[in-house]
């Protein structure tokens, strides 16, 4: 230690290195060590620690311990960052920093050089806002202080036995680790990075990313629709329709969201919920807001001024966001806020009444109407000519269902209940029944019909006849004894019976199923909802291709179609369908791709998640095609019995019916083809709605996610012309 008071680092020579360097000086200073890990410079006869000359608190590397500032002291200038270690054996300055951003609303950030990498967000009064709630317990606590003298965060451990610390890692992933004194070891306790949508602005502007890829929030379409296709979405979303600013533009709340990067938002504290909103809808540059508990003891609107960016679905998040659309997107006419402001109270409940009047008249309408279509529907059923298709006394069905007993219900289907019956010769049958007043169901339903009632194939699942009766609308169907592919291929026990040859007899079954549809039927016929649910098994377990509610069959001469109702199930749904709906053959194709992987894997699509690795169903089989690892995907259950050479070129073969391009993807025929013979196969391309976290840790190690559990549904979208 110098004579000033400051600490001093020298060679043999005596030649300074590095010092302290502190302003002022000392009369009797002193360097302690305190229990905290801080090293202080003081006076010696005072303890303050407003008098220390300098601290090493004041200047973090890598490590953050407990009372350590991150962020700034605006009186003296100073700015805490983490900087990452060069390698983890050189501790020269790294790639990495993370520390507080003062553009716009302060934010914690962490950045690769000057590049912005990754959000923790901005404080919603207890914790960051992209940070997981897992953090919050009662042994650690969160601190943020924003004033006029200094912005900075901070945490501390209430149980002093437990011991804690920050650490940015070389490669640039944010830890939060515990000793483990059994084991003489730290434990990884947090991980901010933890899924796919914490890249920084990985779905660009008004994209808002989910664990399988990135979608544009409703009134949006993507601003580069190739590179969307191929899973590059960086470029963002743009509106369809400008904002008006005339007074008619409204909010839509959006939950369970992670807040946009608030570079470019203002706070306004002490504010109500009702100001947040004024405000921002008085603001022609205002595009969203949220009302927050964001200071200790205070409320206030955080109003953003310009494009949206680094949005995701996050179900730990409490704080709501309201985004501004025009009228014509929120599907109603709505007035300025300020001529809503001055209705008075009894002028509202007479609206209200009158409104509820309205509803009551328009269901009524609605459900006369449905009855009305229904009877007519019922008439051109028994009709029964065209069709060449068998009529069910009613009856007849109802004695053999035990009139549609619970214990007879095997599932539900898109436009009403499935049940087993036997009729009276003991023939099994499966029977789905229209629920009453489903205008949707009904269309499922006569579009069934229409699309198979003269299809035969040993692929296709038979239909036997139907019946009609005052409004009641059933279709019969030969009985599936082992249910549907995906009752057994998802469940551990029962995937046991399935072994190689069976699900390689199911892929090439399901494969000549709809090689019959795209091209030996009278009509061509698309499914558009291919998945494992839609396929049921027999006796000996050979696929039968099901549930028919969605199909379009067109002429020899349509390539493909464009629709403005888009359905089928997400995972399933290929690039160009989902995104522009254009369907073709080989829109199939792709579902038919995906349910191959499961089949493969034991996987499904919509819920796969790995321990190492954070990408989608179709990412870790591409990454494994790429590595030559793919034997890894291979579900255990068949392990055993698999032909390694045939299990690998039914995996090339999916991969290349889920490339991003309709054009480049195989046709069933070439399909067939494919699994029946030895010949050399192309290489595929990159997966359609291929997505991978791109985690900076160089292990590529990642703690296991839990991703959000989802019931598979044929969901229908409205898009308008």
């Amino acid at each position: 230690m110098g004579t000033r008071g400051d600490l001093l680092l020298m060679d043999a020579n005596n030649t300074i290195i590095w010092s302290t360097n502190s302003s002022g000086s000392l009369d009797n200073p002193v360097a302690q060590l305190l229990d905290s890990g801080n090293l202080v410079v003081r006076d010696e006869n005072n303890i303050n620690p407003d008098a220390y000359r300098w601290q090493s608190f004041d200047h973090p590397v890598d490590n953050l311990l407990p009372g350590m500032k991150l962020g700034w002291d605006l009186v003296k200038g100073l700015e805490r960052n983490l900087n990452s270690w060069k390698s983890p054996d050189d501790p020269s300055s790294g790639e990495y920093t993370a520390g507080i951003s003062l553009d716009g609303y302060p934010q914690l950030v962490l950045r690769s050089g000057s590049d912005l990498q990754y959000r923790l967000g901005s404080w919603d009064g207890m914790q960051f806002s992209n940070k997981s709630t897992c953090t919050q317990t009662k042994d650690l606590t969160d601190k943020f202080v924003i004033n006029d003298n200094e912005v900075y965060y901070s945490y501390g451990v209430w149980n002093k036995l437990i011991i804690m610390r920050m650490l940015l890692t070389p490669g640039g992933t944010l830890l939060l680790l515990t000793w483990n004194d059994q084991n003489q070891s730290w434990d990884i306790y947090f991980r901010a990075q933890n899924d796919t949508c914490k890249s920084y602005a990985l779905c660009g502007a008004y994209g808002n990313c989910y664990s399988t890829g990135c979608q544009c929030f409703k009134g949006f379409h993507p601003k580069n629709i190739d590179n969307w296709l191929v899973a590059n979405w960086s470029d963002g979303c743009v509106r369809k329709t400008q904002l008006k600013c005339d007074g008619s533009d409204g909010f839509e709340k959006f939950t369970a969201i992670r807040l946009p990067d608030t570079r470019h938002a203002l706070f306004h504290p002490n504010k109500d919920v009702v100001y947040c909103r004024t405000e921002c809808l008085l603001n022609c540059s205002c595009i969203a807001y949220a009302y927050m508990d964001i200071t200790e003891g205070g409320t206030g609107c955080l109003l953003w001024f310009d494009e949206l960016t680094d949005i995701g679905v996050d179900k730990s998040q409490s704080l709501d966001l309201y985004i501004r659309f025009p009228a014509s997107v929120l599907g109603e006419n709505r007035h300025s806020i300020l001529k809503r402001a001055g209705f008075a109270t009894g002028g509202i409940l007479v609206a209200l009444l009158l409104l509820g009047l309205f509803l009551i008249h328009v269901v009524k309408k609605r459900k006369e109407k449905v009855r009305a279509i229904q009877k007519s529907d019922t008439t051109d059923l028994n009709k029964g000519e065209d069709m060449d298709l068998p009529l069910f006394e009613f009856t007849a069905i109802a004695d053999a269902t035990s009139n549609f007993s619970i214990s007879n219900k095997l599932g539900q289907g898109g436009f009403g209940p499935v049940y087993k019956g036997i009729l009276e010769d003991g023939k099994e049958i499966a029977v789905k029944r229209l629920s009453r007043n489903s205008k949707q169901g009904l269309l499922e339903f006569k579009n069934e019909i229409s699309c198979i009632a003269k299809l035969q194939h040993r692929n296709l699942v038979r239909l036997l006849g139907c019946c009609s009766k005052e409004g009641e609308m059933l279709l019969v169907y030969e009985y599936m004894p082992n249910r549907s592919l995906d009752s057994i291929t998802f469940d551990k026990e029962l995937s046991k019976s399935l072994d190689w040859l069976k699900r390689y007899n199911i892929v090439k079954g399901i494969a000549r199923g709809l090689l019959y549809l795209h091209q030996d039927s009278r009509l061509r016929i698309i499914h558009r909802d291919l998945k494992a649910s839609n396929i049921l098994l027999d006796y000996e377990k050979n696929p039968k291709i099901s549930d028919f509610g969605l199909a379009r069959s067109f002429g020899g001469s349509e390539i493909e179609v464009n629709t403005t109702k888009v359905a089928g199930t997400h995972g399933y749904m290929s690039p160009e369908y989902l995104i522009d709906g254009v369907f073709s053959i080989k829109s199939d194709v792709y579902s038919f791709g995906v349910v191959v992987l499961e089949i493969v894997s034991g996987e499904k699509i919509r819920d796969f998640r790995h321990p190492d690795e954070d990408t989608n169903l179709l990412g870790y089989a591409w990454k494994l095609y790429v590595e030559g690892n793919c034997l890894e995907l291979v579900d255990r259950a068949i392990m055993e019995s698999c032909n390694s050479s045939e299990v690998l070129r039914v995996i090339q073969i999916s991969l290349l019916c889920v490339q991003p391009y309709a054009r480049d993807r195989p046709t069933m025929s070439s399909v067939v083809a494919m699994l029946s013979s030895e010949n050399e196969l192309p290489q595929p391309q990159q997966p359609g709605f291929f997505t991978q976290r791109q985690l900076h840790d160089p292990k590529g190690s990642a703690d296991k996610i839990n991703f959000p559990t989802a019931n598979e549904l044929t969901a229908t979208f409205y898009a308008p012309r």
